[in-house]
């Protein structure tokens, strides 16, 4: 299998230190072999602030990575800056977006197995000409697919969860909200849970939009109008899936205990439970597209980066999780 490509975020943030951080860790934790694209010199420093007894190694194609990974973190491409932990620039920015760029066109090439997105810094990207409003959908749009279409799970040892919608304010989710959106989300979803985390027949539990899932119509409707019927159809078509469900029973040991997958009406309904239960081992995975995409579930952290306190696990986790769907869906064919 290739290897797999890492980009490596703002190099303001604990994006290098994490990603040291895991190169340290590797044959405890059993990663497979991954190099990052660009800013070998922000890594060197960053593993060196960290105590991190790490050599950086610069190779010329993704090919060399795996010959190099077991003595040095390896490193495609020249491009590098000077970056300061805590104080993002343009320099740092524009090194971000084009290590996104170029990692995500090897992995479409086959030349990377699936990437790994160290977190980045909207605004800062926005500086260096990003539109998008996340890589989520940057990815989509880099990849042919719908917006739409590119599913955001977050994922962790206690829960997977889907948020239905996702960047908008709140007063915005019920007119987002469709029988379709329901449908589609959740058969990508069924998908993804059986060809990339390998579960035969994979339940998944939907949440109710209002308190007590809209008690019948008494605290609004879309329960009965929207969401019910769209679980009616997908349970039709052979779809595993249950609810509307309480929202605030749904994360419960018990309940989650009967289900594979939430998907969730919004935003915080899926990354607050997430959060609370996985903040250390959480990743973000974008299902939906032709390419395997995983990342720590969390940001930029710039308030310690540099002081060495940026715990590696959920860096860790997506490294992980990315390496073993890599193989599922080449399995999988």
């Amino acid at each position: 299998m290739a290897p797999l490509a890492v980009s490596i975020g703002d190099p303001a943030g604990i994006g290098p230190e994490i990603i040291a951080e895991c190169w340290a860790r590797r044959a405890g934790n059993s990663l497979a072999p991954f190099f990052v694209v660009g800013g070998a010199g922000v890594l060197a420093a960053a593993a060196h602030a960290r105590g991190l007894s790490l050599r950086v190694e610069r190779i010329t194609a993704p090919e060399h990575a795996a010959n190099v990974f077991a003595r040095a973190l390896p490193v495609l491409g020249m491009d590098d800056c000077n970056a300061v932990p805590g104080q993002p620039d343009a320099d740092g920015a524009r090194l971000a977006l084009r290590s996104l760029e170029h990692a995500t066109g090897l992995v479409r090439e086959g030349r990377a197995s699936a990437l790994v997105t160290a977190p980045i810094a909207k605004a800062q990207l926005a500086k260096a000409g990003f539109t998008y409003p996340g890589q989520t959908e940057f990815l989509a749009a880099a990849c042919g697919v719908d917006e739409s279409d590119a599913v955001m799970m977050l994922a962790g040892p206690s829960l997977r969860a889907v948020p239905l919608t996702v960047h908008c304010a709140l007063a915005e989710v019920p007119s987002r909200l469709s029988r379709q959106l329901i449908e589609r989300r959740a058969r990508i979803l069924a998908r993804a849970l059986e060809r990339d985390f390998g579960i035969d027949n994979p339940r998944i539990a939907v949440c109710g939009l209002n308190p007590h899932a809209g008690e019948g119509g008494k605290f609004g409707d879309e329960e009965v109008r929207i969401i019910a019927p769209a679980i009616a159809a997908l349970q039709e078509a052979g779809v595993d899936v249950t609810g509307p469900h309480p929202a605030d029973a749904m994360f419960t040991p018990r309940a989650r205990a009967r289900y594979d997958a939430a998907l969730a009406m919004y935003h915080d309904q899926a990354l607050v439970p997430l959060k609370a239960l996985d903040f250390d081992e959480g990743v973000n995975v974008t299902l939906g597209l032709p390419i395997v995409r995983t990342s720590p579930d969390h940001g930029t952290a710039f308030d310690i980066a540099g002081t060495g306190i940026a715990n590696p696990g959920a860096m860790m986790a997506a490294i992980l999780m990315a390496g073993d769907m890599a193989t599922r869906r080449a399995a999988h064919g």
